[in-house]
Order: structure tokens, then C-alpha cells, then sequence
């Protein structure tokens, strides 16, 4: 087996090797106790603890790092640590992967957890009809073993360098074997906070765990309660008001309001989150590339930045990598707006005075509505007609995002280029919210992944990234940053994590009252 250290993996670009669970960085201040009210966007009716589902804030932070558990974390600072998995290690090409678990964990009814577990929860997601956002990462598993209670063996189809990036994906909880859907059912997981009262789209509560294995490292509050506010004003003016300490995806209409107030801190960081208006590929009249370059030449993307994100952002490419990315391309040619390229490839589709319909509802992400009312000012000047299609926010996930033939989108994006490739443009994959296939990119997706060599890696990614933003079905106009915000009585470690909103989603864990 071969042993890398994180540095030297950061050299090669390859996140294999053997990674200690030195958990995060804490100050000495970091005390227990108290009581932390959320509120929260991103919640829906149909809301469940079957993490294969999960693909909105509110359920993400709930069984994400509070109530269940994975085998990898991202740390805050990026690295990636052990969660359930004490230790890894790699063959030489990165093929075959053994990863040692932690002892002397138990779920919360009271069931130790081993290798079973893993095996019979990373299974949940290749089942018949399982439909989860992660079924690429674990149908790229040929086999699983048993090497011992502790110990489990994942040889791959085919090698992958960043596997271990992968099982940190919020999809991935642990379950108890053999009691799986009693475990989805209520919740019973292995994380820091059990259930108490759930209710789904509205509320959670959840109480600390004694005797915790992350004790003296994370979980400091005695009890979570989360509230659902998918409504932008109200859930600002809960924070305002001392009804909640802390919510997400702050309304930048209001911020300056916020920042001035001494209770209140404002954070916000650089990620790879975007927004998006992904086409369905497979539906006319999207089927034709001039009518994708059209559309894309048709958005006014520095307008966008500056009326809806309020410079909180960047303009984007058409392509998914950010730019916290180790493989970003920022020297692509970009897509500029120009209305009059987006009328001449019109006029070579045969496609002169499009009329296209535009879903979209704030639940898509802040100001999607408006976003998607400013493309279509910005399309009339190329002679395309955009009706934009105002939808509920409850349900819009399960009814609008990869049912309507255009809409409103986002992504948080993800720590690795393969991993957010993987997750959402490879072909034939649960979340491909385009339906695009191109059999360059999906060769080089293929090559890339086994690839140690940094340089060639980055040629590859660099060439995925110009197809995407060339051929591709997704309109992505611009870069967001992640901008919470919270009671100025909490602290953290000094480092808030980007790969996702909330420190990663893992507001709950890292944070405590000061």
C-alpha cells in the first residue's frame, strides 16, 4: 500500500494516502453549553432523514455533521480528516483503497458501529430505484470487503485518486445494518446531536450526545433547534430580532442594515458556489448547440453581479469549476454578452424569434426570480422572447429542477474538480440536470481521475471546463459567495470552511456561544 502524505498529494494533485482524524482547530475559550436557534432556507415538506435526497441547506446541516456521520470530513481549512474512518490507505494506482474505522462508536439506539454499516450504507445508494446524487461515486466500487469489525476494503473499477474527497459527500451517511429504514425513519445516526422533535419542512430540535468520540473537539452546544424561513425577509428579520442566532444566504438588499448592527456579524467567504440556469439538452429546441451558444451570449452576466449579488460575487463561465478550485481556468475566452453573436446563432439554428419559458422561484437561490427577469431584458436585445415561469418554492426541487425544460439553478460546488464533474455532468448520473452527453468530455473525465501528474491533470480539467462552457447545456453567469451571518455571541475557530454554506455545513458543530 502506498502512503502520501497530504502535502505531497496537494504536489500531485491526487488526494490518496493515509490522512490522520486530527479534527479541527479549536480555541482555548471553546466552552459547552446553550441553547442555538437557526433559521434556515432551504427547507421542504417532503424533507426526510434519507440523506440519498438531500439536496437543499436545511437537511444538508441537519444529518451533515449534527445527527449523522461520514466516513471523511472537509475540514474548515480544507483538508480532509477522518470522521468514522480513523486512517486510509491506497495501492499504487490508486485502485484499491482500506480504510480503518474508528472504535467505540456507537449509533444512538445504542448499536456499535463497524464495517457492516459502511458496506450495507454505501450500498443504499446503487439499490433499484435509489435515485441518489451520489450513485456515481458508489457504482464506481466494484467490491467490498470485510477486512475485519474496524476495517474495509473498497477496490474501484477503475483507479481514483481523490476517493477519499468523495466519501465527505453529504449524501454518504453511516446507518446502522439491518435497521436501516427505522434509522431514516427517525433519525438514529452516530453524529453529535440525537433527535428530539422533527417536523419535516418546519422544525428540528436535537440534544447533545454524551460521551461523544468528538468530545473536546466539536459539538459544544447542549441542544440545536432549527427553524425553517425560506422567506428572505423573515428569516433577516429574525436574526435582527433575536428569534434565531445565526441564518443563512443573507439578502444583500439588507446587509448593510445587518452590518451595522453591533449584535450581528456578517460572514462571508469565497467558494465555488455558482448559480445556474441549466437546459434540458434532450428537449427542443435546447437540442441545438447554436441555440445554447445563443442564450448564452443573450445574459448581461457583470449586471447580474452588481444588481443581484450586489458585488458578492464574480462573473462566470458556463462551466461549474470555481475558482476554489486547485484546477480553476480562468484564462478561458469568455462567454461575453453580445447580442448580436446570440442573433446570428439564432439565425443558424433557424431559430429567429425564440420564445423559451424560465422557471424559477427564490428556492433556486437569493434573487432567482429577479436574475431571471434581468435575462430576459437582457435576451430581448438578440430577439429572444423569455417568459419566466414565477414557481411555488415548497416542492420546487422535486417538481421544477430537472422536470421543466429551463430553470433556475445552483451549486455549491465541490472541493475536487472530478467530484463536482462526477456528481453533475457525467453521463447517465441522478443529477446531470441537463441530460448532456459528450464523449470527449467523458473520456476525459475517465483519464483525468487516474491521472497523478499535476501538469497533465490540469490540461485535462482545463479542456472539461472549455467544453462545458462551449457545448454545454448550463448557463452559468456567476460566481456567489457564501455570505451568513449570526449573533456576534457565537465565535469559532478563526477559519470557516468554503466548500459549502454555514462553515461547510457544519455551523453546528464548529460554532459555540463565547
Amino acid at each position: 500500500m502506498t502512503r502520501i502524505s497530504r502535502r505531497g498529494l496537494l504536489g500531485t494533485g491526487a488526494a490518496a494516502g493515509v490522512l490522520a482524524a486530527t479534527g479541527l482547530p479549536v480555541r482555548a475559550q471553546a466552552k459547552r453549553g446553550g441553547r442555538l436557534r437557526l433559521g434556515l432556507a432551504g427547507a421542504n415538506t417532503s424533507d426526510s432523514w434519507d440523506g440519498r435526497t438531500h439536496s437543499d441547506t436545511f437537511m444538508i446541516m441537519m444529518a451533515y455533521g449534527c445527527v449523522f456521520d461520514c466516513l471523511t470530513e472537509i475540514a474548515a481549512d480544507g483538508q480532509l480528516v477522518g470522521e468514522l474512518a480513523e486512517s486510509w490507505e491506497a495501492s499504487p494506482d490508486a485502485k484499491t483503497w482500506t480504510f480503518n474505522l474508528r472504535k467505540g462508536v456507537t449509533f444512538h439506539n445504542g448499536k456499535p458501529f463497524g464495517a457492516d454499516d459502511v458496506i450495507a450504507s454505501l450500498n443504499l445508494h446503487v439499490a433499484d430505484g435509489a435515485k441518489s446524487a451520489a450513485q456515481p461515486i458508489v457504482s464506481a466500487i466494484d467490491e467490498m470487503k470485510k477486512l475485519g469489525e474496524h476495517q474495509v476494503q473498497m477496490v474501484l473499477k477503475n483507479g481514483n485518486a481523490d476517493f477519499p474527497f468523495l466519501m465527505a459527500d453529504y449524501h454518504l451517511l453511516m446507518y446502522p445494518a439491518g435497521q436501516i429504514e427505522e434509522a431514516i425513519s427517525k433519525g438514529i445516526g452516530t453524529g453529535m446531536y440525537r433527535v428530539e422533535a422533527f417536523d419535516p419542512g418546519v422544525r428540528f430540535v436535537g440534544k447533545r450526545v454524551d460521551s461523544h468520540y468528538k468530545d473536546g473537539r466539536a459539538g459544544w452546544f447542549d441542544e440545536v433547534e432549527a427553524i425553517a424561513i425560506n422567506d428572505q425577509s423573515a428569516r433577516m428579520n429574525a436574526l435582527m430580532t433575536n428569534q434565531v442566532d445565526a441564518v443563512n444566504r443573507v439578502d444583500f438588499k439588507v446587509e448593510p442594515l445587518m452590518r451595522s448592527n453591533p449584535q450581528i456579524e456578517i460572514f462571508e467567504v469565497t467558494g465555488n458556489q455558482h448559480f445556474t440556469f441549466p437546459m434540458l439538452t434532450n428537449v427542443d429546441p435546447f437540442t441545438q448547440l447554436n441555440v445554447r451558444k445563443a442564450l448564452k451570449h443573450a445574459v448581461n452576466r457583470q449586471e447580474l453581479v452588481d444588481k443581484i449579488l450586489l458585488g458578492h460575487g464574480a462573473v462566470a463561465n458556463d462551466h461549474p469549476i470555481g475558482p476554489a478550485n486547485q484546477y480553476y481556468a480562468p484564462d478561458l475566452p469568455q462567454n461575453e454578452y453580445d447580442p448580436d453573436k446570440a442573433a446570428f446563432y439564432l439565425k443558424e439554428a433557424g431559430m429567429e424569434g425564440l420564445q423559451v419559458d424560465l422557471s424559477a422561484a427564490e428556492a433556486a437561490f437569493p434573487g432567482a426570480v429577479d436574475a431571471a427577469q434581468l435575462y430576459q431584458a437582457s435576451a430581448k436585445n438578440a430577439g429572444i422572447t423569455i417568459n419566466v415561469v414565477q414557481e411555488p418554492n415548497d416542492g420546487y426541487w422535486s417538481n421544477v429542477w430537472i422536470k421543466k425544460p429551463w430553470c433556475a439553478s445552483y451549486w455549491s460546488g465541490r472541493p475536487t474538480e472530478d467530484w463536482m464533474f462526477s456528481s453533475c455532468y457525467e453521463t447517465g448520473v441522478p443529477w446531470n440536470d441537463t441530460k448532456w452527453e459528450n464523449e470527449r468530455f467523458q473520456s476525459l473525465l475517465l483519464d483525468a481521475r487516474v491521472e497523478l501528474d499535476s501538469a497533465k491533470r490540469a490540461e485535462m480539467y482545463r479542456e472539461m471546463q472549455s467544453l462545458c462552457s462551449t457545448d454545454g447545456g448550463t448557463v452559468v453567469p456567476m460566481y456567489a459567495n457564501y455570505v451568513d451571518a449570526a449573533s456576534k455571541s457565537l465565535t469559532n475557530s478563526g477559519t470557516i470552511g468554503n466548500a459549502w454554506q454555514m462553515d461547510n455545513s457544519r455551523f453546528i458543530e464548529r460554532w459555540w456561544f463565547s
